[in-house]
């Protein structure tokens, strides 16, 4: 990764042009999580919170956001989709929900900004449905794990960089 692609011979941004590459299977692995309060945590797992099913919800804006990244980061290309998993886990010690995305393509460009916008807006949601009982939740470790397809092959995020 020599160069940032995004810029043109002028330094201007652009938007990649990708009609020339081959279409391969594409597909990226991000990670994240939210932190809350015990009680919180508890509200979830137990699922009466007064605003429904928080990791239903949850699981489902990341879909939606997966599908609309090229909607929210202006030079990601409009991609068809052939798979997006959203799975959310419990976490107990610190409380925290933990997010994981997995996209999948056949295309000429990869999906890692689809798997990373996937994860953040994960987690937005179950910020939003749980602020009115803890405004201080955080997000973090949001973070590509893996991609894999295309001229730039496989890559996987080192243990001792998470």
């Amino acid at each position: 990764m020599s160069e940032l692609t995004h810029f043109n011979a002028a330094g201007q941004s652009h938007m990649v042009d990708v009609g020339d590459k081959h279409s391969t299977a594409r597909r990226a692995v991000a990670e994240g999580r939210i932190r809350m309060l015990p009680a919180t945590l508890e509200t979830v797992r137990r699922g009466d919170h007064r605003k429904g099913d928080v990791l239903g919800v949850a699981r489902i804006a990341g879909i939606m956001a997966a599908k609309r990244t090229s909607d929210l980061v202006p030079l990601c290309h409009p991609l068809a989709l052939t798979r997006v998993e959203i799975e959310l886990e419990l976490e107990t010690d610190p409380a925290a929900v933990y997010c994981r995305a997995t996209v999948e393509t056949r295309g000429p460009t990869g999906v890692e900004m689809e798997a990373l916008t996937a994860v953040q807006i994960s987690l937005l949601t179950v910020y939003d449905m749980c602020k009115a009982v803890d405004r201080g939740m955080t997000i973090d470790g949001v973070q590509l794990l893996e991609k894999a397809g295309g001229k730039s092959g496989h890559w996987r995020r080192e243990a001792d960089r998470s």
